[in-house]
């Protein structure tokens, strides 16, 4: 339901053609419709650049593949993984507010719920559920077909028969030994912020980010499977030239993923994140701290590190951006920002295309490298 970071498409090796001798379109929606072009049914794209007071947005597609109607620039979607820098951002105002340190172990704070099949929490720390080097095997809902979808949609799991699920595996790797993408850890960390304050870990980002910077349209969803209006609806293709399927409603809201938002919420976020308007100076140095990653993440964005709840990707222009992905069944979005969080870009696309076996030739491949692109081009201002 919640795919590991790539919400099942990865970068691909396609390329934009040109456009000849005619007028060079605006940049921003070449990419977009560049990204429908590949078969997605709706985008929409936000790009800010606060030094020179801009605000820019493009859609493409449609917001109902069976109706005319556009998609909106202002409108909801699954924020997926975004979620996890959410996530860490708390994690990371309590560590410097010293109630707990990126050492302590899940043991400390969750006596006994990570241990079996060789699984140990004593020898797991925050830091690594953060970086996604606690090598805990992930085993969350497997939505591989419609029939999945229509069974699983509005089926709830608690947090902690999410962990459950996962010490009835060994671990990948032993701590600290490996980089493996892992949805669980985030929801061990979203128990240990229940632990520390003593009430819902997403009241904490309530409190703590979503009201100080008036994200007003950044919501918990709960049990509700809904979105707000205005939004486009979510669309999976699970087989290689397979139909498009509706999946817009959904139950899939834990600490690793679930937050409904828009670009405008988004973009607002990142920019003071790495602006150093959330986090203090120390805080934020360790977030930027990063490990090489491995497999697809690594193919999906050559040279990448991962930080703790951040990924630093090379820009083609020089130097780095800051960015996460979020895939939520039916929904894809990149979000990211330059070193400095002045110009930030963000881009929403509803509906995944399936990847297949020959993930490099797939369209969901191309897809993923698209709204690279889309960023690149954006944050170099292209």
């Amino acid at each position: 339901m919640r795919y590991p970071l790539l919400a099942a498409t990865l970068v691909a090796a396609l390329a934009v053609g040109g456009c000849g001798s005619q007028p060079e379109p605006d940049p921003l929606q070449r990419d977009v419709d560049a990204i429908v072009a590949v078969g997605t049914a709706g985008v929409q794209a936000r790009v800010v650049d606060t030094v020179a007071g801009t605000n820019r947005t493009a859609v493409a597609g449609r917001a109902d593949i069976a109706a005319p109607e556009p998609v909106s620039p202002d409108g909801y979607f699954r924020t997926g993984s975004l979620t996890k820098t959410l996530v860490a951002t708390v994690v990371l105002m309590l560590v410097g507010e010293g109630r707990l340190t990126l050492d302590d172990t899940v043991q400390r704070w969750l006596p006994d719920m990570v241990r079996g099949n060789g699984n140990d929490g004593t020898r797991l720390t925050i830091r690594q559920l953060l970086q996604h080097t606690g090598g805990i095997h992930d085993s969350p809902f497997e939505i591989a077909t419609a029939e999945d979808y229509y069974r699983l949609r509005l089926q709830t799991r608690t947090p902690e028969e999410t962990v459950a699920a996962a010490m009835a595996h060994a671990p990948d790797f032993a701590p600290g030994s490996g980089w493996a993408y892992a949805n669980v850890g985030y929801v061990l960390l979203g128990l240990i912020i229940e632990q520390v304050v003593h009430h819902p870990w997403h009241d904490e980002v309530r409190a703590r980010i979503l009201e100080p910077l008036g994200l007003r349209d950044t919501r918990w969803p709960g049990d509700d499977p809904a979105l707000p209006a205005p939004h486009a609806k979510g669309y999976q293709q699970f087989e290689v030239d397979g139909p498009m399927v509706e999946v817009t409603e959904l139950v899939d809201a834990d600490a690793s993923g679930g937050y409904l938002s828009t670009t405008e919420d988004i973009g607002i976020f990142y920019r003071n994140l790495l602006g150093g308007k959330l986090l203090r100076p120390d805080e934020l140095k360790m977030m930027r701290t990063v490990v090489p990653v491995s497999g697809p993440t690594a193919l999906a964005w050559p040279g990448a590190g991962y930080g703790l709840g951040l990924i630093s990707v090379p820009l083609s222009c020089g130097g780095t951006y800051w960015m996460h992905n979020g895939g939520q069944t039916g929904y894809l979005t990149n979000a990211a920002t330059t070193e400095d969080g002045s110009r930030s870009a963000v881009v929403a696309m509803s509906g995944t295309l399936a990847v297949g076996d020959d993930i490099t030739h797939s369209k969901g491949f191309a897809q993923l490298h698209l709204a690279n692109e889309l960023i690149d081009h954006a944050l170099c201002a292209k």
